[in-house]
């Protein structure tokens, strides 16, 4: 099918696509595995849910559906340059090694896509084009859901994952934000609940 508004082919989406090929804690034991493309959801959910909280609860002036989307796209690189483990992105030498790789990577990602959408994916993939509140956001949301999934491993006897659990739980204390603290007093204790018991509503 031809259309005189078709452009270049671009792999863009297809390289996406392969985010569920990659998994994330690589350097740990998992009860169950998880993947790039299952956390970018999860983090856009529950960046969508604190942007809501922000703005209805708090009054902030923030667009949810936008932070929800930067979230979906907020590992988009690791479709190129896979997940980097914890221990070896902050290593200091690594650090250095490793400091433009996402900004490249990101650039050269951006370039694949067809100009005429170009700046609207630009605002989405570059990090450094998001406003300080979505970012703020979609962070918290990053490391809520490295929290959790700690979380559900401790729960199924998975002791690989008790220190990840206190450093990631240590880290959301010290950049605790209401709406963080809003989602954990009201959303938080029903992580730990069997099904038939939040189906109960107990």
């Amino acid at each position: 099918m031809s259309s005189s508004h078709s452009a270049p082919r671009s792999p863009f989406y297809a390289h996406l696509s392969r985010l569920r090929f990659i998994r994330r804690w690589g350097l740990m034991r998992n009860a169950v595995e998880e993947d790039v493309a299952q956390h970018s959801w999860e983090v856009a959910v529950l960046a969508h849910a604190l942007a809501v909280i922000a703005r209805d609860v708090f009054g902030q002036s923030v667009d949810p559906n936008a932070v929800a989307t930067r979230a979906l796209f907020h590992d988009a690189t690791e479709a190129i340059t896979g997940d980097l483990p914890t221990p070896v992105k902050y290593s200091p030498a690594m650090r250095h090694a490793t400091s433009h790789l996402e900004d490249e990577v990101c650039a050269e990602m951006v370039h694949q896509i067809p100009e005429a959408i170009r700046p609207a994916m630009a605002a989405m993939m570059d990090h450094a084009q998001w406003p300080d509140l979505d970012a703020r956001l979609v962070k918290s949301a990053d490391r809520l859901s490295a929290w959790l999934k700690c979380r559900a491993e401790l729960r199924y006897g998975n002791r690989e994952f008790e220190q990840a659990e206190a450093q990631v739980r240590r880290k959301l204390d010290e950049t605790m934000t209401p709406e963080l603290q809003y989602f954990l007093d009201t959303f938080g204790p029903a992580y730990d609940m069997t099904l038939d018991s939040m189906m109960k509503g107990e």
